[in-house]
């Protein structure tokens, strides 16, 4: 049971006429001004005749991956991605279809529960596809797919690239999503969504089912709701009934269990179809929902039952999303305005303790322009570009005319390989602070504040869910600091955050810890039973603590206290102030029960405040916002920004790399950290049919794991870029100009067999110069220990394995049979 049925019957072929196939170029071409429906309170109107669509990207992040790559597990094939988008926008455009993808960037806590079900479904297919690479070292079955490290922000950076329109959700997703689709005109909706199917969308169409064929084509099915409710015989309010009454994350369906024995439904696989025939009969002899206390009293008895606000909550959340609810609770322009003030107010000061250790920012930062990041300018966004066209300018460019034809025979299958469309990255069209100004819904005014009252309402009631209201009090013993203060954020901070975060410019983290200290962080692809490394987030766990430092602006808070000390204001036994963030993290002690505090950790140095770092436009400050990043990354070395060693748009790598070969604990090994490198100086990195033809012979749970480990890397690489106000351009940050899943799996079972580096490299001697700079960079400075190639097993006592390790690079002896070749791991 559950609002997920609705869905299943309109998907089912029980439902005739419920799912048809449709060409979404062949309804574009028939789309005209005079057919769309006209309505006074769209901010924008809809021009031309442009088929504009909106798409919830997290129905189809497989889909817009590129489908099915047998590698996925490997890491992620950005080029293969960026392609495969190249291709399928340029298909759109061609069509006069105008697309905006939308992500999701809440962190809606009356949905914990729905989150860590989630979690917990990638947790179990995780340990299968280990457990299959385990024993029979291939890449996994497409049944267990699920989305590479770091995918979301490579689509986000992608999908900008091609000029298409970025959004993030910020309250309520489902509600912003459905509320921008009927402001801005759009013609339909892509998902696969059940609480989409009861707001009875322009159009519904499905996102998994979309697919670019061979003749050019962009395919997928449309949902009929006029024959589901003309099937049911029930009204469109009469199918919001139904979604609140098969169960959702306000009213969950365990506390339903004495309706549904009493109609007769049954909890199975195939029982979908006939619950929605019996519940639709049920709810056709109900009250409508305009007389909701008689429509309480008709399904609970009483008008006085515990579910019935919850009840009376999820029935308006869903009538809210209709055509009709939308045009009732639509916040008036001038309201706008002042909620969008209520929606974030600066933090206030909970205590004395928090007012006696609470300061304001430095006057000056005051003076500063904050209409955007003082480190996007339009020179730097020039100059980044040229930056960005010369590391690329080796990449193999093709057009959908010019595809190889064996490639382009499997483009409408799960196998789809992607074209090159070097020529539509402008870096420009959807990512500047001029031209984002242009963007629907980027006048200043926050998406989410179409939502009115239904997600405000929604997100208070149930601001504590069953998880996180007595993981509260298990937090609240376990604090870490007596000292913790509420720190204050600037309303300038505030604003830019919300500005960049609704138009996908900025990871969603940032938001999240400004504006409820909280954060949460995914199951990663790593084997929790037998670990080679630490946990992967608790590894880039002191890179998180210095970014809630520097966003904070902890450093000056304690030295504002310190000087309150030493004037006398504060008596010299009050300790310092710390800041908590609330991290919801899995572990088997905690599989998320309760959000565990950390304490934000300082820079070494005098790191400004975040205002100057965000939009302090002199050179000092220029310098300070990269000083800023590399020490978040242990990378506040002399080399690492000499571009002789490390090119630019290899910067986010070797920070990485760097932070990772940093730790206490060796987790590397020598020809790990070399083939890392020299796969990423490989010139068919950017060649996505050579990785297509690319086959692996072997793939090895750790070559995974590390996929992961540094994935998950470039992941908090690009956080704590944002947080310190963007001092690398974004389009240097994007992770095809330096790593590809497969092909570093295939470097790195080239570099445990090759003999030297020179062989990793294919003899090509300007790459192993390259490398060995690159390398010196990253160690520079470092107490060097790798990680040691443990000893095999033996195999009924025929091999014997022998491990060196000294000075020179160690070498492994392998004896079987009487038979002793060599190989030398790198």
């Amino acid at each position: 049971m559950g609002v997920g049925d609705l869905q299943t019957f309109l998907e089912s072929p029980s439902l005739e006429g419920g799912a048809v196939s449709v060409d979404l170029l062949k309804i574009a071409r028939n789309v005209t001004q005079r057919q769309q429906p006209h309505n006074t309170n769209r901010k924008i109107r809809p021009i031309g005749n442009k088929l504009k669509l909106i798409i919830d990207a997290e129905n189809c992040l497989d889909r817009l991956y590129g489908g099915y790559f047998s590698d996925w597990a490997c890491g992620g094939q950005w080029n293969r991605m960026v392609q495969f988008l190249s291709l399928l926008t340029r298909a759109i455009e061609r069509g006069n279809i105008e697309l905006a993808v939308v992500f999701n960037g809440t962190i809606e806590q009356c949905r914990m529960n729905e989150w860590v079900a989630e979690q917990a479904n990638i947790r179990q297919r995780v340990g299968m596809v280990l457990k299959h690479i385990n024993t029979k070292a291939t890449p996994p079955p497409k049944i267990w797919w699920a989305p590479p490290t770091c995918l979301r922000s490579a689509l986000r950076m992608a999908l900008r690239h091609l000029g298409v329109t970025v959004m993030c959700t910020m309250d309520d997703h489902h509600q912003e999503v459905i509320a921008y689709c009927r402001e801005y005109g759009f013609h339909g909706l892509l998902a696969d969504d059940a609480e989409y199917a009861a707001f009875d969308p322009p159009r519904y169409f499905s996102a998994e089912n979309l697919k670019l064929t061979y003749k050019g084509s962009v395919e997928t099915k449309e949902y009929m709701i006029s024959e589901l409710t003309k099937t049911l015989k029930v009204t469109q309010e009469q199918v919001c009934i139904m979604a609140a009454l098969l169960g959702n994350f306000l009213l969950p369906e365990s506390d339903l269990q004495d309706l549904y024995k009493k109609l007769g439904l049954t909890k199975g696989e195939n029982s979908a179809e006939s619950n929605i025939k019996k519940l639709a009969e049920y709810v056709g002899t109900l009250p409508s929902p305009s007389n909701m206390d008689a429509l309480v009293v008709a399904v609970f008895g009483i008008p006085e039952d515990k579910r019935a606000s919850k009840f009376r909550q999820s029935v308006q959340y869903y009538l809210n999303g209709t055509a009709s609810g939308f045009l009732k609770y639509c916040t008036p322009p001038t309201k706008s305005k002042k909620d969008k003030n209520k929606a974030q107010p600066q933090a206030p000061v909970s205590n004395e303790k928090d007012a006696a250790n609470n300061v304001n920012v430095k006057t000056d930062d005051h003076d500063l322009d904050t209409s955007g990041f003082a480190s996007e300018t339009t020179e730097q966004e020039q100059e980044t570009l040229q930056n960005y066209k010369q590391a690329t300018a080796h990449s193999v460019v093709t057009s959908f005319d010019g595809l190889d034809v064996n490639l382009l025979k499997n483009i409408n299958s799960d196998d789809s390989p992607l074209s090159s469309d070097s020529s539509r990255f402008n870096g420009i069209s959807n990512g500047s602070v001029g031209s984002v100004k242009s963007i629907p819904g980027s006048s200043g005014q926050r998406v989410n504040l179409l939502v009115g009252n239904s997600s405000s309402n929604t997100s208070e009631n149930s601001k504590n869910s069953p998880n996180s209201g007595s993981g509260s009090q298990k937090a609240q013993k376990q604090s870490v600091s007596n000292n913790a203060v509420t720190p204050s954020v600037s309303p300038d901070v505030l604003r830019t955050a919300s500005l960049r975060h609704q138009k996908g410019l900025m990871a969603p983290t940032i938001l999240h810890v400004l504006s409820t200290q909280e954060v949460r962080l995914p199951c990663l692809m790593e084997d929790e039973g037998n670990r080679e490394f630490p946990p992967i987030h608790d590894i880039y766990g002191p890179l998180r603590k210095r970014v809630y430092a520097v966003l904070f602006n902890l450093h000056h808070l304690r030295y504002v206290h310190a000087k309150k000390k030493e004037s006398g204001e504060l008596p010299e036994n009050v300790p310092q102030p710390d800041i908590l963030v609330k991290e919801w993290i899995y572990s088997r002690s905690n599989p998320y029960q309760y959000a565990e505090e950390v304490k934000a950790e300082p820079l070494p140095w005098a790191v400004p405040t975040l205002q100057r770092l965000w939009f302090g436009p002199s050179v000092d400050d220029k310098r300070r916002r990269m000083r800023a990043l590399l020490s978040c990354l242990n990378s506040d070395t002399p080399l690492i920004l000499n571009t002789a060693y490390v090119p630019q748009h290899m910067l986010i790598m070797a920070c990485v790399l760097r932070y990772i070969m940093s730790q206490d604990r060796p987790i590397m090994r020598r020809h790990e950290l070399d083939a890392f490198l020299c796969h990423a100086f490989n010139p068919n990195l950017m060649n996505p049919q050579y990785l297509q033809e690319l086959t692996l012979n072997v793939v090895t749970s750790r070559g995974v794991q590390l996929a992961a480990l540094f994935m998950e890397g470039v992941e908090m690489a690009l956080l704590a870029n944002d947080a310190c106000g963007a001092p690398l351009p974004w389009l240097m940050c994007c992770p095809w100009l330096y790593f590809d899943g497969k092909l570093f799996h295939y470097t790195l079972t080239r570099s445990a067999h090759a003999k030297n580096i020179l062989e990793v490299c294919e003899n090509y001697i300007e790459r192993v110069v390259k490398v060995e700079r690159m390398r010196k960079a990253i160690l520079e400075g470092l107490d060097v220990k790798f990680a040691k190639v443990p000893l095999p097993p033996f195999a009924g006592g025929k091999s014997f394995y022998l491990v060196h390790y000294g000075p020179i690079s160690p070498t492994l002896i392998l004896w079987t049979n009487g038979k002793i070749p060599y190989r030398n791991a790198i």
